[in-house]
């Protein structure tokens, strides 16, 4: 494994084992075989970490390589992910918004709707779905 991570750029651990220390897989040999400006991120620093030298909730280098140890790391993503969400259904529905009009015009011939609209005028027009359904 010393091999491979001396080639990377960005390690991810996430290795927990429930009700027990995180196993350390990732030993400070390792870290230190790692290229300055190497990344390592602990996803399981809370329950003792993966990596050796990582610390809760703080950035660590060691060497030139930083080690991130983000306590529940899934908890931040959920924002993230929220955002890009409103960002990209705000983004559609401003594409087919017609100010002047004040409607959307929605022309079922547009390769994205194709891919978003299920429904239209009674009847599933998603070619993803419908094959779903005769399947």
């Amino acid at each position: 494994m010393k091999d491979v991570i001396s080639e990377s750029d960005i390690v991810i651990t996430t290795a927990q084992l429930f009700g027990r220390p995180a196993p350390r897989i990732i030993t400070a040999d390792m870290v230190a075989a790692m290229k300055p400006g190497g990344v390592i991120v602990d996803m399981a620093v809370e329950s003792g970490g993966n990596v050796e030298g990582s610390k809760p909730d703080e950035t660590v280098e060691i060497g030139g390589v930083s080690i991130l140890g983000v306590s529940n790391l899934p908890s931040l993503v959920a924002r993230d992910a929220s955002q890009m969400y409103s960002s990209n259904l705000f983004n559609l529905i401003t594409e087919y918004w017609d100010e002047e009009n004040k409607s959307f015009n929605l022309d079922l011939e547009d390769e994205i709707l194709q891919a978003c609209v299920i429904t239209h005028d009674g009847g599933i027009i998603n070619e993803t779905i419908k094959n779903l359904r005769e399947s």
